[in-house]
């Protein structure tokens, strides 16, 4: 077999490469002639032809890149390369001669001539054509430059409409006249326009620069609407896939849909006039956000924001009037009357000023999302600090004893040292309002910093911290709580003057529920408004503040409460009380309500453990004590958490002797840790959790009335 095949392998390889030689030569003796034609082409001018041979010499060229080493291949390669080069300088020199100077000669004789050249120029190097379209465009823009030097009056933001009227006017006119010559995918209007937009955001930062002094806000924000329309009306008639060409250009950030705490659907009170307040800016604002997305979004805009300085003075003074205009409709006008079964009663100052807020921010995110922004920022935090300050906690009724507590203020009541005026129902009203409009402050603050951190570049959202300012309103809220606090325990103090006192006037022997637990229940359900804005817009804080002054109250009355030395029933009556004064606690939430709102958990827990140690001391009290030994053990089982001086308080109320009282301390020191007598002779119990500071509290009321008597 292999001698048989063996010559038909042979006759393979010899057609073969037989072939290639013929294919080779073929292709050699069409460069040869190529390089021939496209040398005369070239001296006639003749582009067309030339555009459509250059092509195929450039293709056959590629099947001799390996046959280099050969002198003739690579003589005739140079040759093409030269000819390359002589004709894209010879038609740069073409358009010169037709476009520049005195004597332009361009016209209808040499159109199709300049257009057939454009077809060569696609075939020639790339950068051939990249220094043909700049001369061309600078040619076209030689003019703007002369019109708007920075010397003419026309040149000054006053007069920026001009500009962008005189580049529409030469886009037109060039589409007419010159439109024709250029290949579409060349862009060349484009190319204008983008070199167009580069000169004048250069010539405006010189001059802004020059004559900083004389830019007003009204004439920046003139300046930035019409430069902002203008880059709108670029996005929508160019593609921008040149722009990729001009290195060094600001890049501009697309916004991403994210959730607008002002525009959301939630449960803002006051959404429908942010949504009001958004349908008259629209239409203003619909293509400014579009343009933020597209490559020309900033392109000449961005200009502006080394100015933008003036932009945040003039808002620093636009809410600082704002903030006098709150304060001023506040004094004339007063708060809004409140309805008891309505948590949304807030100042419609908060609306505008947090609708003055986005307009702002939307503003200054669509020209920079740098510094600009950082400084809008400060402004903000100042004045929700202002309005937090001087509208809301100015604006509350004074106490009647500066510099006392609520409770503190009850206890003087008591010790006749003072007396507090309850608020008025208009007064009641005023820290309602401010009350719940602190809380939507607070909220809307926080919603407010997730926003302003979407809009900043990500390196600088560390910069962006609003949580002073929501401690700012959380404070506010601490003060109205304290005042509506201080009024409930007001309404309450005749009947808590009355038991300290020892008076038995009025007090019902052998009933369920004496005289003082059905006024203070009572007092509760007059004043609904205010123990439905502490239930329904603070939660946990001001159920707590609540049944931490509760509580210290009945401590108080228990300790030193003197009617144990009258009667036990009277004690059982007290035992009683206990036990309804946490069942009205507990259903505080429904009083004065139609709407039965089941208490928090958190809520409930705190008073059950501070009313049922009301009832284990009172139970205490009421034991015999007889058996000095038993007696200690009860009362370590009762009251595990107790410690020494509070052990002394239950003996002075079961009215022992000096004595008796001796033999039960030291019984009772030799069964607690000595760590509780040390920190009970020290007096200072850490702050670790909320039940410890209730205790601190009250212990601390005790001492005072403890002195004072």
């Amino acid at each position: 077999v292999k001698e048989i095949t063996r010559d038909i392998k042979q006759l393979d390889h010899a057609k073969k490469n037989l072939t290639s030689s013929i294919t080779t030569l073929n292709h050699l003796h069409m460069l040869v002639g190529g390089v021939d034609s496209l040398t005369l082409l070239t001296k006639r001018r003749q582009y067309g032809e030339v555009a459509n041979l250059l092509q195929g010499v450039l293709n056959v060229q590629e099947h001799f890149d390996r046959y280099m080493s050969i002198p003739q291949i690579k003589q005739l390669s140079d040759r093409v390369k030269q000819i390359q080069g002589e004709l894209g300088t010879q038609i740069q020199a073409d358009f010169e001669e037709a476009f520049q100077g005195a004597g332009a000669k361009y016209g209808p004789g040499n159109q199709r001539q300049l257009k057939e050249a454009c077809l060569v120029v696609s075939v020639l190097d790339p950068r051939v054509k990249k220094d043909l379209l700049n001369w061309f465009v600078k040619l076209q823009l030689s003019e703007y430059l002369v019109l708007f030097g920075e010397n003419q009056d026309v040149a000054w933001l006053d007069k920026i409409d001009r500009r962008y009227a005189w580049i529409k006017r030469t886009l037109v006119d060039f589409e007419e006249k010159f439109g024709h010559l250029f290949p579409s995918d060349w862009e060349v209007s484009e190319r204008i326009c983008v070199e167009f937009c580069d000169l004048t955001r250069k010539e405006l930062s010189k001059i802004m620069t020059k004559r900083k002094v004389e830019i007003d806000v009204k004439l920046l924000m003139f300046a930035i609407q019409r430069t902002t329309n203008f880059e709108t009306l670029l996005a929508k008639r160019f593609t921008g896939v040149t722009l990729q060409e001009f290195q060094g250009k600001k890049s501009v950030s697309v916004a991403q849909p994210t959730s607008n705490p002002f525009e959301e659907e939630s449960s803002n009170p006051f959404e429908s006039d942010m949504e009001n307040e958004e349908k008259t800016q629209s239409d203003d604002n619909k293509d400014n956000e579009k343009d933020t997305s597209s490559p020309f979004g900033g392109i000449i805009s961005q200009c502006f924001e080394t100015h933008l300085d003036i932009y945040i003075d003039s808002q620093d003074r636009n809410l600082s009037e704002l903030v006098n205009r709150f304060l001023e409709d506040l004094r004339q006008f007063g708060t809004p009357r409140m309805e008891s079964e309505d948590s949304s009663n807030v100042l419609p100052s908060c609306a505008d000023l947090f609708v003055f807020y986005k307009k702002c921010m939307v503003q200054c995110s669509q020209l920079s999302n740098g510094q600009p922004m950082i400084d809008l920022t400060r402004t903000f935090q100042k004045y929700l600090k202002e309005y937090s300050n001087r509208v809301l906690l100015n604006s509350l009724p004074k106490q009647s004893k500066e510099g006392t507590s609520s409770a503190s203020g009850i206890l003087q009541s008591i010790l006749k040292e003072g007396e507090i005026t309850k608020f008025t129902e208009e007064e009641q009203c005023r820290i309602c309002s401010i009350l719940c409009t602190a809380e939507y402050c607070m909220e809307t603050t926080q919603q407010l910093e997730e926003k302003l951190k979407e809009k900043v570049d990500p390196g600088l959202t560390s910069q962006i911290d609003l949580n002073p300012e929501q401690d700012t309103f959380h404070n506010v809220i601490s003060s109205c709580i304290q005042l509506l606090v201080q009024d409930l325990e007001t309404a309450c103090e005749p009947a808590l003057t009355a038991m300290s006192k020892g008076s038995t006037t009025g007090v019902t022997i052998f009933s369920n529920k004496n005289d003082f637990i059905s006024d203070f229940s009572l007092k509760y359900r007059q004043i609904p408004l205010v123990s439905n804005t502490l239930l329904i817009n603070t939660n946990y804080l001001s159920f707590r503040s609540l049944t931490v002054i509760t509580n210290t109250l009945f401590y108080i009355l228990i300790f030193y409460d003197h009617r144990f030395n009258l009667c036990g029933q009277i004690k059982n009556d007290l035992l009683l009380d206990t036990h309804s004064l946490k069942t009205v606690l507990l259903d505080l939430p429904s009083l004065g309500s139609q709407v039965i709102r089941k208490a928090p958990a958190s809520y409930t827990k705190i008073v059950v453990k501070g009313m049922t140690k009301a009832e284990m001391i009172l139970k205490v009290v009421m034991s015999p004590h007889e058996q000095p030994q038993g007696f200690v053990d009860n009362y370590i089982r009762l009251l595990s958490d107790s410690d020494i001086n509070e052990f002394q308080k239950v003996l002075e109320m079961k009215g022992l002797r000096r004595g008796e009282q001796s033999n039960l301390l030291e019984i009772y020191r030799a069964r607690i840790p000595i760590s509780s007598i040390l920190g009970s002779a020290n007096d200072q119990t850490p702050v670790t959790s909320a039940p410890d500071q209730e205790s601190s509290r009250i212990r601390k009321l005790e001492k005072l009335i403890k002195k004072r008597l």
